[in-house]
């Protein structure tokens, strides 16, 4: 299996590994359960520091009280208000800090933990998963939603113990003093979390659910901007990869402008009854009123102009977060979508092939319940043979292919290896059996030579040499700076056709006895390809060949092949047999010949290509 072509390619779970190693274990609630204890010593860590640090507020209001006192003042009391003051605020300093130390300490864990989680279920998840989800969307949940859990993390359980532990031993304080002043002091609070519910109506919901989808299409058309911008440049499509950026891009606005008119109000209104001027105007008018009608001694407003205003802290500190929270939530969902994709099962009693023999019997395949690509595939591929799948765009070949090396299990029917169901099959088994080259082929960032021996890691360099030349790359790997020691992406740059070649290379090279070529050659010029059919010609007598072939010359080399038409066959049979017939194969590649000026030339081509 070439585990460079695609992501997760050969990764899936065994049956040997732990259960709690399965994807639908990996729930957010295990992940972090290891760090529960790491996370109570931040919350028991800021609960004492939080506390300590009202010390220096509470020794102000006490010197305040014992110094405007008419009785005689107490030296040794304002002493020990002031040494407990400054302990106070010492005690807050050192657990505050050793609470932020250790909160970030959890979240550099917890975001490890959050990847690699990622990267193992990201290697185990149906390569058909993949194909159904933009690039640019992927990399936001392993990039960007990965890094919003920090704050949620190494912040927001701080700060929000703070934000309440202070406030709540700050009331008990006030209400000691005065409770009718601690009530009129309350008012701010009330009216702040009235204004709540507000945010979190259907449609602030629904506004920031499409801010996230409109941040998701920016995200995604950049990345496909910038991988595709060497395609863009040659074909001059600048200006409409631009567009669809720019499209992107004023979506964002106008989504973005609504969302904040929405909210806006809301977040002006909520800072106006919980800033300082507010809550001091409350207290003052309140405090005033009960002084002169005596009910209150002026002294005993100076606790109230000092703690008051920490009464709106767990209103503000959930105002100002909420949006961080909200999206932390909102990444932690996204997260926990990826972990719960369902990896294709592992047999719990796994067999093993005898021979090579590939069977499809009545395979029927969906994406999705109401559309069937394949419908009812009856296959036979003989060891030994080339069978080259033909068909117009859209017509299951692609999906069909991918059945062999289970990047899917059918809907219906079943996919035998040797007389046994590829579900019956250990993946280790199958992936010896079976090498898969893709159209589209991602190479490591490694030497050459390590990216064609990544199927057989310990090969000979004669070996890698071999099927370079076989593969018609040897050539063009001399070229390069250090030859077969140059690294992918330093100062090895290849083309698709020449990445494919690689990747033809590394199946040559792993000899599995199964070989599936999905449009492998699509990229080749035809040189390239007829070195690929002359070494696809010199495998083993026993080697199965899948190919999806877009070139009148592979489908010459193939023994038999398969004309799919609406995920069904409607023609099976050698090339020169179906030529002759001169039904839809042959009206097939009449339409669509590219190499051959002629029909008639193309009957001979056929009719003479050496078919093996």
């Amino acid at each position: 299996m070439n585990a460079s072509d695609s992501a997760g390619v050969g990764q899936r779970p065994s049956a040997a590994e732990p259960a709690a190693d399965s994807a639908a274990e990996h729930s957010m609630g295990t992940l972090l359960r290891p760090h529960a204890a790491s996370f109570a010593g931040v919350v028991v860590l800021q609960v004492i520091g939080a506390v300590a640090g009202l010390a220096p507020l509470l020794a102000v209001v006490e010197l305040g009280r014992t110094l405007l006192s008419p009785d005689p003042v107490d030296e040794s009391r304002v002493w020990t208000i002031v040494v407990v003051g400054a302990v106070g605020l010492l005690v807050r300093l050192v657990f505050t800090a050793a609470s932020s130390g250790l909160g970030h300490v959890v979240d550099g864990k917890v975001q490890l933990t959050l990847r690699r989680a990622l990267a193992t279920q990201l290697g185990r998840v149906p390569v058909g998963w993949f194909s159904r989800r933009r690039t640019g969307e992927l990399a936001k949940v392993v990039g960007e939603d990965v890094g919003a859990v920090h704050p949620f993390i190494a912040h927001t359980p701080g700060e929000l113990v703070s934000a309440f532990v202070v406030p709540l031993v700050s009331l008990v304080y006030l209400f000691t003093v005065d409770w009718r002043l601690t009530l009129i002091t309350l008012i701010p609070v009330v009216l702040a979390i009235a204004l709540v519910p507000l945010m979190m109506t259907p449609t602030r919901t629904r506004e920031q659910n499409e801010f996230d989808a409109a941040m998701g299409r920016i995200s995604n058309s950049v990345v496909e901007f910038v991988q595709g911008i060497s395609v863009v440049k040659t074909f001059n499509g600048t200006g409409r990869a631009h567009r669809r950026f720019l499209t992107a891009a004023d979506e964002f606005v106008g989504t973005f402008t609504r969302w904040v008119r929405g909210m806006s109000g809301i977040a002006a209104g909520m800072q106006l009854v919980l800033s300082p001027p507010f809550v001091l105007v409350a207290v003052l008018v309140g405090g005033t009123a009960l002084i002169t009608s005596g009910s209150l001694a002026p002294a005993d407003l100076l606790p109230f102009l000092l703690l008051g205003l920490g009464l709106t802290a767990p209103v503000a500190a959930l105002g100002h977060g909420f949006d961080e929270m909200q999206a932390a939530g909102r990444a932690v969902g996204r997260i926990k979508e990826v972990l719960g994709v369902d990896p294709l099962p592992e047999p719990t009693r796994p067999r093993r092939p005898e021979g090579h023999r590939v069977e499809l019997r009545d395979v029927r395949f969906s994406y999705e319940d109401d559309h069937e690509v394949l419908k009812g595939i009856d296959l036979t591929l003989e060891p030994g043979t080339v069978t080259a799948i033909v068909g117009p765009s859209g017509s299951g070949k692609s999906t069909l292919v991918q059945l062999l090396p289970r990047f899917f299990d059918p809907t219906q029917g079943s996919v035998r290896l040797g007389g046994v169901d590829l579900r019956e099959v250990e993946s280790a088994e199958l992936y010896r059996t079976v090498s898969f080259v893709f159209q589209d082929v991602r190479l490591l960032r490694a030497s050459v030579a390590e990216n064609i021996a990544l199927a057989v890691p310990h090969a000979e360099l004669d070996d890698v040499v071999r099927v370079a030349k076989l593969a018609n790359i040897h050539d063009r790997i001399l070229e390069l700076p250090r030859g077969y020691e140059s690294v992918i992406g330093e100062d090895a740059g290849l083309s698709g056709g020449e990445a494919q070649r690689i990747a033809i290379a590394r199946a040559l090279l792993s000899e599995a006895p199964v070989l599936v070529l999905d449009e492998a050659t699509a990229f080749a010029d035809p040189q390239t390809e007829a070195a690929v059919r002359r070494a696809l010609s010199n495998l083993g007598p026993e080697q199965t060949v899948l190919v999806i072939a877009h070139r009148l010359e592979t489908v010459a080399d193939a023994d038999t092949v398969v004309m799919l038409d609406g995920g069904q066959i409607v023609e099976q049979g050698t090339p020169a047999e179906l030529l002759e017939k001169g039904g839809r194969f042959a009206e097939f590649w009449r339409t669509h010949r590219a190499a051959v000026a002629d029909d008639e030339s193309e009957e001979d081509v056929v009719r003479g290509g050496g078919v093996r």
